[in-house]
């Protein structure tokens, strides 16, 4: 049955007033298999189009443009989001084009990318946009041919009668429907008679990327802006004293300005900026505690004994499952700092114009970005307007606006327009980081090998809420005590691809790999018989899906030949975040005595996929990202400082070190829940545990390379 869904007539009618307002997406026709024809600009299309709603016009042409709410940074909304509005639209795919619209809440909310939440949260409204606007297509051509409209029916952007042979482009009856009122009620698809929804489309920028289009926010330029690079201070220092006599002097720098804790070097290019930015003497003090590596282990460790800790989660007796226990489990996982290091360093523009600011650039936040600003300035967000740029890469750091901020505070003393550009060593040494953590989890066991009990303990600098008390194995414990310590370092801090979940998932993971052991179970019917308790018996809520999480599991044991080969020794994980689930099986052989990892397995159910070839970009992706900063990536702190400054010295996976990815998905019949993140979580709890089942070698810690039971490994990675 398809479903009959309400729409808001109002909110669909006071968005058709323009057509330049909301998220633009659409689909340009190099991005399309059509065949070759004189193409309309997307100006000349729009200057002819007629809006039915916030997300989608229509020229006479049959051209169709398609709006949408959500920055790009990699995750393939740009493409998707069309995608849904032009299955319930019929709309003729090589029609459709993209556009990527300004910040505009009048006409959308939720406009920002991140916690794998834009398909979910617009995956209905996306629909409904299509659908209304295709059954007023419909009522118009039925006016038209004087028909009743339930004897028409569209495809490909053509609505025909069959009774009488007759047929009609949408663009003949285009300026009609834009005319009409819009429905109470809207007759959604069913999803087996998806036609473009789970077809593989590849990226609407594609082309524009290959040849170099200016698509990202280090692209832009505007002639006459100024140049400006900021000179920020170590973690917990404030400026002393600034000499920037030499800087000065150097041929393109126009001004240097103090402002707050930082200094801005402008000027006409960034090159001199560069030159004069390594030239200017800074002497900083002591503003709080000035942290190093060896400090923050130190504090973690004990704060690990601390009585302060803050209770998440407690089920049940913990203190007599443990005293009564046949066997007690307990080890410690630590993860460091990491940078977010996305390909694109952060950029942004701003000219502030008296009462008027407009910035342009890459963020996540749009909006954060404009009420920030207004803040500063002490103006009214509706003064301020948001243009959002592709964003090279993001992973949560540009979900802040500091950078946002450095162009307008520069821009506002310069009375000029101007473009704040970071350095890969502003980015590394400056940013915003991963929290480090440190985990204790203990297990109680009966005589039989059941758990128990259960209790993790989580130390978190500026992490927040550093464990997930409500996730698995919760629910399936009868006795389980979750508690959390936050410590308020100097270190800034920001959300990071899957926040906490990213590590929490590899030690859980590892640990109860663990436990497994030491219970002499399987490491799959171990976690398959806790998510069975949590069925049949559940201790407290039960906030995950156990039928879908079972799902996953059963489907990556069985597409691995989980323990049916001796000769591979294999590594399980499965988490769920970010709404979706995802079980991993890592593939380790012995060859010449060597271990090599040969092929990860993952099983992922995110609901409908909506386009598989974005969806598998995200799954490898997240595997991969997942596996270079479990293995190599790592910040050591000296002094407030990072010692890693550029890639030279923060290892980063290389493609040879990818081994062979089988993504494969379990349709669970849901609408689409998070991908962006998901995939990410239980990869380094699956090579971990490869690893162990391989050589007898548990990691606790992350980066893996620079653990003694690592090292002497040298494990190779194959792909098949």
């Amino acid at each position: 049955m398809a479903d009959i869904t309400k729409t808001n007539r109002r909110d669909f009618l006071k968005i058709a007033a323009t057509a330049t307002g909301g998220l633009f997406i659409g689909f340009y026709w190099s991005s399309c298999d059509s065949p070759k024809m004189k193409v309309l600009s997307t100006e000349e299309v729009l200057s002819k189009a007629h809006n039915f709603n916030s997300f989608l016009s229509i020229s006479p042409d049959g051209d169709v443009v398609i709006y949408s709410p959500n920055p790009e940074l990699g995750q393939n909304i740009k493409t998707s989001f069309p995608m849904v509005v032009a299955e319930e639209l019929d709309a003729d795919w090589s029609k459709v084009r993209v556009l990527q619209a300004p910040l505009d809440n009048d006409k959308f909310d939720r406009q920002l990318t991140g916690g794998s939440g834009a398909m979910p949260h617009s995956w209905e409204r996306l629909r409904k946009a299509g659908a209304t606007a295709r059954h007023l297509l419909l009522t118009a051509a039925a006016n038209q041919l004087e028909v009743d409209m339930a004897s028409l029916s569209t495809e490909k952007g053509m609505i025909y009668h069959k009774a009488s042979g007759k047929k009609l482009t949408y663009g003949e009856v285009v300026m009609a429907a834009s005319e009409l009122e819009a429905p109470e009620e809207v007759l959604l698809k069913d999803p087996k008679d998806f036609t473009i929804i789970g077809t593989p489309i590849k990226n609407v920028d594609n082309d524009d990327m290959f040849t170099g289009k200016p698509l990202f926010g280090l692209d832009f330029y505007r002639e006459g802006m100024l140049h400006a690079m900021i000179q920020r201070p170590p973690f917990g220092m404030k400026i002393k004293s600034v000499d920037d006599a030499s800087a000065r002097s150097v041929s393109g720098v126009t001004d240097v300005i103090q402002y707050d804790n930082f200094v801005a070097i402008v000027g006409t290019s960034t090159w001199p900026l560069m030159k004069a930015k390594r030239r200017i003497k800074v002497e900083y003090e002591s503003e709080g505690n000035v942290e190093s590596t060896f400090d923050h282990d130190k504090i973690m460790k004990e704060l690990l004994d601390s009585k302060d800790a803050r209770v998440m989660r407690k089920d049940g007796n913990v203190d007599e499952a443990f005293k009564n226990a046949a066997k007690v489990i307990t080890s410690e996982y630590q993860c460091p700092f990491l940078p977010h290091a996305p390909m694109e360093p952060m950029n942004f523009f701003a000219h502030v114009k008296g009462e008027e600011v407009e910035l342009i650039g890459p963020t996540q936040t749009p909006d954060a970005a404009r009420m920030q600003t207004a803040q500063l300035l002490g103006l009214p967000k509706e003064n301020i307007t948001v243009d959002i740029t592709r964003l090279g890469g993001g992973f949560g750091r540009r979900l802040r606006a500091d950078y946002v901020l450095d162009a307008v505070e520069v821009s506002r003393r310069v009375n000029a327009p101007v473009k704040v550009t970071w350095t890969r060593e502003d980015d590394m040494t400056g940013g915003a980081y991963r929290p480090a953590v440190r985990y204790r989890f203990s297990a109680a066991l009966d005589a039989a090998g059941n758990m128990i009990g259960f209790k993790l303990r989580g130390v978190g600098l500026n992490a927040g809420n550093s464990v997930r008390q409500d996730n698995f194995p919760s629910g399936a414990v009868p006795n389980l005590l979750i508690e959390n310590i936050n410590y308020n370092s100097s270190v800034t801090t920001n959300a990071w691809r899957a926040p906490i979940t990213n590590f929490l998932a590899y030690a859980e993971q590892s640990f109860l790999d663990e436990v497994a052991l030491e219970a002499q179970k399987d490491p799959v019917k171990f976690r398959l018989d806790l998510l069975e308790q949590a069925k049949s018996s559940p201790t407290g809520s039960v906030n995950y899906d156990v039928d879908r999480m079972i799902g996953v599991i059963k489907d990556a044991a069985e597409r691995s030949n989980w323990g049916k080969d001796s000769n591979v020794k294999q590594g399980f994980s499965v988490y769920f975040s970010h709404r979706s689930y995802v079980a991993q099986v890592a593939n380790i052989e012995i060859i010449n005595n060597q271990p090599v990892l040969k092929k990860i397995v993952a099983s992922t159910d995110c609901g409908i996929v909506v386009n598989p070839t974005g969806a598998n970009h995200q799954v490898r992706g997240g595997i991969v990202d997942g596996m270079g900063h479990a293995m190599f990536g790592n910040l050591v702190f000296e002094n407030g400082l990072p010692k890693q400054k550029n890639f030279d010295s923060y290892r980063l996976i290389r493609m040879k070190e990818v081994p062979e990815i089988d993504v494969n998905y379990v349709d669970s019949g849901y609408d689409p829940t998070g991908l962006g993140e998901p995939a990410l979580p239980p990869t380094g709890g699956a090579i971990a545990n490869a690893i162990f089942a391989a050589t007898g070698r548990r990691l606790r810690s992350q980066p893996f390379i620079e653990q003694k039971e690592f090292s002497d490994l040298n494990l190779e990675i194959r792909r098949g």
